[in-house]
């Protein structure tokens, strides 16, 4: 157990220092992994969710074919019209938006389309760009707690649980909406000064006209149809049990060919060290997984809480937050998700409970809720914490406004403790308050 878990700290210090490229950095702790034998090569590669990337390679071809129409320059400038030009107003618009659609797509996909309007707005707007792009990072893993479909540690728990889209709903939802009010407050007081717009801006953008914005109006007619079916595909996949990486990957190669355009620029603009680097993460967790670190940490917090269940769960909460800040949730949460399932009955059997609905309510659902709200939280305390904040930090990267583990963590971190401290609330309040 202790060499992966040196290796991966090793890796972690030069990933969250930037003395190496991130990248390089976890492909090389995969090679070492693997070169050493902590894992096998064979459990190594199918460690890596490739649910997960899909998902990405698909949304940024279709988000580039969408690009090249100019809807995005369109949509911007639209907005900051309606907000006659305040800076602040549309900020807290696009954090609403994000976290909405956050909701209802998924995180990943929502900030895959969001960036490339927020960008366009803020060089509209003459506002730094990077600090709001992490903001739209954080709120969309905010808002992808409340559903099922929102973000990818709550669909792995909905499906090895047989939780429903609406238990999600009605249980996550209240402390995301808590935690985005106080979020939203905070980040205009941060932001009130940033996001001034000066009186000859406020006149551009009155004087402008989206329409000049759209420049191949027939591709993006056939694109929005195609991004239509998509839509429909990530919702009616839930029933037909499709998962939503090939639902894109298969939609993009629809649009590809209904648009006419050339496969390899598209597949030019996927941001392959993306992929690579989260290849390389998934890697190094299976490795952790192997040695089974995540268990060894599960029983220790069974012992540490010595058989109490408020405290069970609220441990649950903050290490699988603390932990999401560290690795990335989506492994964490399939490691931690067998031990939770094993703690349940460990309970039931302390409390006299044999009715199952009663065991689900009083038991399971605290837990597992418990672990949900971390992991989805969590997400946000470090660059490495999700999905969404990789990739909207190379989105930002390439279009030269630098995110770096510490400016990231610098928003993230604290934004994270808020919304654990109004989780806990939540749990205690809801599940244990007599």
């Amino acid at each position: 157990m202790l060499f992966p878990i040196l290796v991966f700290l090793v890796v972690y210090f030069f990933i969250a220092t930037e003395l190496i490229d991130k990248t390089i950095a976890a492909l090389i702790g995969a090679g070492l992994m693997v070169g050493l034998h902590l894992v096998g090569y064979e459990e190594a590669l199918r460690a890596i969710d490739m649910n997960v990337l899909f998902l990405l390679i698909g949304m940024m071809v279709v988000v580039n074919t969408l690009t090249d129409t100019g809807v995005f320059e369109w949509l911007a400038i639209k907005l900051a019209r309606a907000a006659k030009g305040n800076g602040l107003l549309i900020v807290v618009f696009f954090m609403i938006l994000t976290a909405v659609l956050s909701a209802f797509l998924d995180n990943v996909t929502t900030v895959i389309l969001m960036a490339p309007i927020t960008i366009l707005l803020c060089q509209l707007l003459e506002m730094p760009a990077a600090p709001i792009l992490i903001m739209e990072a954080i709120f969309s893993n905010i808002g992808g707690t409340a559903t099922l479909v929102g973000d990818p540690p709550n669909i792995l728990i909905g499906s090895q649980t047989h939780l429903s889209f609406n238990d999600f709903l009605i249980n996550l939802t209240p402390p995301v909406l808590v935690a985005m009010v106080l979020l939203l407050a905070l980040m205009a007081l941060l932001f009130r000064k940033n996001t001034r717009t000066t009186e000859q801006t406020r006149k551009r953008i009155e004087q402008s006209r989206p329409e000049k914005a759209i420049l191949q109006p027939v591709v993006l007619k056939k694109s929005l149809l195609v991004f239509a079916l998509i839509l429909a595909g990530f919702f009616g996949g839930r029933v037909l049990e499709i998962e939503p990486g090939i639902i894109a990957l298969a939609g993009a190669m629809l649009m590809v060919l209904v648009c006419k355009k050339d496969i390899h620029h598209s597949l030019m603009h996927v941001e392959w060290n993306t992929i690579l680097f989260f290849s390389g993460l998934f890697m190094m967790i299976g490795a952790l997984e192997h040695a089974h670190v995540f268990e060894a940490m599960g029983e220790f917090i069974l012992h540490i809480c010595g058989g109490n269940l408020m405290a069970t769960a609220l441990t649950i909460l903050w290490f699988s937050a603390i932990a999401s800040a560290i690795v990335d949730n989506i492994p964490l949460v399939m490691a931690m998700i067998p031990l939770v399932k094993g703690i349940i009955p460990v309970f039931a059997q302390q409390m006299g409970l044999d009715d199952q609905a009663l065991i689900q309510a009083q038991v399971a659902e605290p837990l597992l809720w418990s672990l949900a709200l971390g992991a989805c939280f969590g997400g946000n305390g470090t660059l490495v914490g999700a999905s969404a904040n990789v990739v909207i930090a190379q989105v930002a990267n390439r279009n030269n406004c630098k995110i770096t583990f510490g400016s990231f963590t610098k928003y993230g971190f604290p934004f994270m403790l808020i919304s654990l401290v109004v989780a806990s609330a939540y749990i205690y309040l809801r599940y244990f308050l007599k």
